[in-house]
């Protein structure tokens, strides 16, 4: 293969096609489960770049299809599903797009912005917020995920409740097909009804259809006020209670709600002990809410603590707490966004992204805990996550005292069976926005239609042929 990697070196500059010393940043997962081996990191700085690069790879395989050539597509490489990072066959290119970081423009009559697919989401946020609007995709990998990544997967995160996933925040965009011709869809059309909907093909395919290179985003006006809140909820049913009414007393302006176990927060203040953690030791969850308001920081207020009060008086709060300033609202999120972080300091443990319908979450949450603790005496569950748009990161930690990645090794099977058949009793899905990748591939065939994979396998197959795109990942081309 030396002839294809002095084409692209040709292409991208030899500096830019790295096949030795440590490419760990590339070939290693993020939750560090998976460790590849890459043909070469080939790392374009413009579409056209890419589109070279993509019909190189094609052209070689069309040519060896004995090579077994294929290209994994990369952002920030932060992933959860191991979908971004190469096997270990030593045959596929990593294509990072970290170079191709330029904000293109921004419309600020059609509210939107045009960014390349390499753009740290951070970035993007506060590229937003100087032009005097909101991007509001949030999450905990945000100063280091990038927007390519963030389609590809359709990532979700805390704000999903208000303004949806990342394709609802994505009205065009730019992609590398499998053949290297580019699509140009950087539309800021609200409106266009004028055939499918080829952008949402390529959201949430893992780079396993073609390559975004740039997007056209939504942007939003700047709210008047964020108020934070921290309630302590003696149940999953008050949780869900809570939610309930702050959709009545917030409406729109209800931009977060996040639900923590009282576990999930123990570890936090186990493992970090510069963060106060308050009104968890006698609740069985906390409740993080966010009140985004238009009008002013005394309404939003006001509205906040009718609610509390509303609740309080129901009873599905027993305490707490409003932010009185944008640093303590901090801390408050901090704390949440912080659960993974204490997770992992615990040991290695089984992730689950799942969803389930908001009106299913205690049943599922009561009925699963126990199958568990039934099957695996000790185990101990880390409950967080998204309950405003019903998704759970629910994980699973070893007892206290055995080994944690013997403990993966032996039960990860076992847990994934028992929680994903009781994800899909209650209507739910085995993931909600962390992605497929290859951890998940194989479990689709039980947890999905058959007329479902039936038909991604056809587009798969009419799109990318030669099967170049990041295969094995989001669906199998043969069953």
């Amino acid at each position: 293969m030396q002839n294809l990697l002095s084409e692209l070196k040709a292409i991208v500059g030899s500096a830019h096609v790295l096949t030795e010393g440590d490419l760990s940043a590339w070939t290693q997962d993020w939750r560090k489960r998976s460790h590849g081996k890459a043909l070469a990191v080939v790392r374009p700085a413009s579409t056209d770049e890419v589109a070279q690069v993509v019909k190189a790879c094609a052209d070689f395989l069309t040519q060896h299809p004995e090579s077994g050539l294929s290209i994994v597509p990369q952002g920030g490489n932060t992933g959860l599903v191991v979908g971004s990072t190469p096997d270990e066959t030593g045959r596929q290119i990593v294509l990072s797009l970290q170079r191709m970081n330029a904000v293109r423009s921004v419309d600020a009559a059609n509210l939107t912005m045009t960014v390349e697919a390499g753009c740290i989401l951070q970035a993007v946020q506060e590229q937003a917020e100087t032009a005097g609007f909101w991007f509001p995709l949030s999450l905990a990998a945000e100063g280091s995920c990038t927007i390519g990544g963030n389609l590809g997967t359709n990532a979700g995160g805390t704000q999903v409740l208000r303004f949806g996933n990342a394709r609802d925040l994505c009205l065009g965009l730019e992609v590398v097909t499998p053949q290297g011709d580019v699509w140009q869809g950087l539309s800021g059309l609200r409106k266009d009804n004028t055939g499918y909907d080829l952008k949402n093909l390529y959201i949430g395919a893992e780079g396993t259809l073609g390559i975004i290179t740039a997007a056209t985003l939504k942007l939003y006006p700047l709210p008047k006020a964020q108020l934070t809140a921290w309630a302590a909820v003696p149940s999953m049913e008050a949780a869900v209670q809570l939610l309930g009414l702050a959709h009545q007393h917030l409406g729109a302006s209800l931009t977060g709600f996040e639900m923590m176990g009282q576990f999930a927060l123990s570890l936090v203040a186990r493992h970090f002990d510069n963060l106060r953690v308050p009104l968890f030791q006698e609740s069985a969850f906390c409740v993080l809410l966010e009140n985004a308001d238009a009008e002013s920081e005394t309404h939003a207020r006001s509205q906040l603590e009718s609610l509390l009060e509303a609740a309080l008086a129901e009873g599905c709060v027993t305490d707490a707490v409003v932010a009185e300033n944008l640093a303590q609202a901090q801390t408050l999120w901090q704390i949440r966004e912080s659960i993974p972080l204490a997770q992992a300091q615990e040991g290695l443990n089984i992730k689950h992204d799942i969803s389930v319908p908001v009106s299913a979450f205690a049943t599922f949450v009561t009925r699963t805990d126990a199958q568990l603790a039934q099957a695996i005496p000790g185990v101990r569950l880390v409950n967080f996550g998204h309950l405003g748009d019903g998704n759970l990161h629910y994980n699973v930690q070893a007892p206290v005292g055995q080994d944690a990645a013997v403990f993966l090794q032996e039960q990860e099977a076992r847990v994934n069976q028992i929680v994903f058949d009781a994800v899909l009793a209650h209507g739910g899905s085995i993931s909600a926005e962390h992605g497929v990748g290859s951890l998940k591939v194989d479990h689709l065939s039980h947890y999905k239609s058959p007329v479902a994979l039936q038909t991604m396998r056809a587009i798969k197959q009419a799109l990318d042929p030669l099967n170049l795109m990041n295969p094995g990942r989001v669906v199998r081309l043969s069953a």
